[in-house]
């Protein structure tokens, strides 16, 4: 995969953050932790986007009393069926 190398500028206080958990051995490099962390917002964007096309499907078509009645039922057989 071709790379493309950028500059960054953290404020002192969050470059100690990150320091700390190459530190701990949370992160193999500054960078490798960067790297975590625009894999994480970009995770997250999809999950967004997916939550908003899912959200969208529902309103152009709505679950009928029927299917909601089933989500319902489900749900509460799942939480009887939980050992707590």
């Amino acid at each position: 995969m071709a790379t493309e190398q950028i500059a960054v500028r953290l404020p002192t206080q969050q470059l100690k953050v990150l320091d700390d958990l190459v530190d701990r051995g949370v992160y193999e490099s500054r960078a490798a932790a960067v790297r975590a962390g625009i894999e994480a917002v970009v995770e997250l964007d999809r999950r967004r986007r997916d939550d908003r096309s899912i959200v969208e499907g529902y309103r152009r078509t709505p679950p009928t009393d029927a299917e909601r009645a089933a989500a319902i039922a489900s749900m509460r057989n799942a939480i009887a069926e939980e050992p707590w």
